[in-house]
């Protein structure tokens, strides 16, 4: 069984202001993410999580969320099982993210995919 570390909206919002070097993957579908995204996050949708795999940097923590985080959670226990261990779900997804009151952007060209 997978061990998936996560974090909460708080502390990912302290590991932004920080300025910590973190890779942010959305895993919604595009319908979704046209509501709203997290400001600097990249847009994975999850079917394409084995596709785009090779291409994640090894080195920085990747935090995949979604809408409540149960497809994140997927996310997180696929990477682990192809040998990634800097992966952390975030728990509530984006609806904690909103509810805490930190901020939803729009997509941009840069955030549209991975």
């Amino acid at each position: 069984m997978f061990n998936i570390r996560e974090l909460d909206v708080h502390e990912l919002n302290e590991m932004r202001e920080s300025g910590k070097d973190l890779i942010l993957l959305d895993v919604r579908t595009p319908q979704e993410v046209a509501q709203g995204i997290i400001p600097g996050a990249t847009h994975l949708p999850l079917h394409l999580l084995p596709l785009q795999l090779k291409q994640l940097d090894r080195q920085q923590e990747v935090i995949f969320y979604c809408r409540t985080g149960a497809r994140s959670a997927q996310a997180c226990a696929f990477c682990q099982n192809q040998g990634s261990d800097n992966v952390l779900n975030l728990r509530g997804g984006i609806v904690a993210w909103a509810r805490a009151g930190y901020p939803i952007g729009e997509m941009t060209n840069q955030e549209l995919t991975f």
